[in-house]
């Protein structure tokens, strides 16, 4: 499953509602800008493919549009719609100058060889080389695309336009990356999750944490939380899960998936059920796979204190008011995940300005810049009597609105 626009619109409708929203100012903060859809074929040995590429530009008011770029089968336009919207309220939310977009094409890269992809991939950056560009939008990895992904449609697009680092982020470092970006996003988890649980005057040494997912998202947070001294007692991806009672060795773990090993052969774990790391106790649980595997059924079945959305849209609305009943706690995606597009503001900005820092100051300002928001949505939601969510939308959508009018967009 992944978050559809239904899903974005039930977050969306309950933040307009209190923030009081006319019809218009709904209409023009949860509908697109622009939607592009390209279709081009490539070489598959016995052939060719056809194949369909999107890219959906939600809301600019604040800064170019920025937002990932996913090769996956589920890629259709609702769900490009429903990310591309998330993309806007989280960088409002973090309060840097982007807007939000996403794109990706319907594909299965598994079934695709390297020089395969690298065809599909410049074939949708020469179709979109109109609609992207560093003050345009930038467009940055996403599922089942990486570094090497970016170095082919930064290079595609300086064929037409001279050499341009800025057109994307999560480029390889020899390409003007950033060294902080392939674990940004869940070392931007961590700050905040710390930043939670010190709220409530705890530490995140000696807290249980499960993790639903094991990709880049998944990996990086697991092995975060174990540096950090909390126990990692379950974790899962789509071929299995494991548990250990004692805490899973998270080194060894990442150790043995590198080495093409699977999770569920991993021998310093027992093997458990698909839905027993949802129902272990714990103390943190990061969803950290697809959006919208998070149901009611599921949010009954939860054994932890406090749910960190490490995937966009993980959580349906109808499960955000179970939660709630149980007294679950949701750290949002919009907040939880953000770094990502935190550590790309830095690359961004360094590749347009020709300078660079170094891994301690980027994760310095990274820590600082996920702090002020959570400060921010922490201070709104006590002080309103709201969830974390409700708080850190209503703050989002008066970022852009504010945006809208100073730009006349809108009265």
């Amino acid at each position: 499953m992944t978050p559809t626009l239904g899903t974005v619109t039930g977050h969306f409708d309950s933040a307009a509602d209190r923030l009081r929203l006319t019809d218009v100012q709904r209409t023009l903060l949860l509908g697109s800008e622009r939607e592009v859809r390209v279709r081009f074929s490539i070489n598959v040995g016995t052939g060719s493919a056809l194949f369909e590429g999107y890219r959906v530009q939600h809301n600019g008011a604040r800064g170019p549009f920025k937002g990932g770029m996913r090769f996956h089968p589920s890629v259709d336009l609702e769900e490009t719609r429903a990310l591309a919207a998330l993309m806007t309220w989280k960088t409002a939310l973090v309060d840097i100058p982007f807007g939000g977009a996403k794109g990706g094409v319907s594909c299965d890269p598994g079934r695709l060889s390297e020089r395969q992809l690298e065809q599909l991939t410049r074939q949708l950056t020469a179709r979109l080389v109109d609609f992207i560009g560093p003050t345009r939008d930038i467009p940055a990895p996403d599922v089942n695309t990486n570094a090497r992904v970016m170095a082919w449609m930064m290079d595609e697009y300086s064929k037409f336009h001279g050499y341009t680092p800025a057109v994307v982020t999560g480029k390889p470092l020899d390409l003007g990356g950033s060294p902080v970006r392939e674990a940004a996003t869940a070392a931007g988890l961590v700050h905040v999750l710390e930043a939670a649980l010190s709220a409530e005057g705890r530490r995140l040494r000696g807290c249980t944490a499960v993790v639903q997912g094991f990709g880049n998202v998944g990996s990086w947070t697991a092995r975060l939380l174990h540096e950090r001294g909390a126990r990692v007692l379950a974790v899962a991806d789509a071929d299995g899960a494991i548990g250990r009672s004692t805490g899973l060795d998270v080194p060894a773990l990442v150790s043995h998936l590198g080495a093409g090993g699977a999770i569920a052969d991993f021998p310093g774990g027992e093997r458990i059920s698909r839905e027993q790391p949802e129902r272990t106790p714990c103390d943190v649980f990061v969803p950290a796979a697809l959006g919208g595997l998070v149901t009611p059924e599921v949010a009954e079945r939860l054994g932890c204190r406090l749910l960190v959305e490490g995937a966009n849209g993980p959580v349906m609305p109808a499960a955000d008011e179970v939660l709630r009943q149980r007294g679950i706690e949701v750290i949002p995606d919009i907040l939880a995940n953000a770094g990502g597009v935190v550590a790309s503001y830095f690359e961004w900005v360094r590749n347009l300005q020709h300078v660079s820092w170094s891994e301690a100051e980027l994760d310095a300002q990274l820590r600082e810049r996920m702090l002020a928001a959570f400060r921010a949505v922490h201070g709104r939601a006590r002080t309103e009597g709201t969830t974390l969510r409700q708080a850190a939308y209503e703050l989002a959508l008066s970022r852009v609105l504010t945006a809208v009018r100073l730009r006349g967009q809108i009265d």
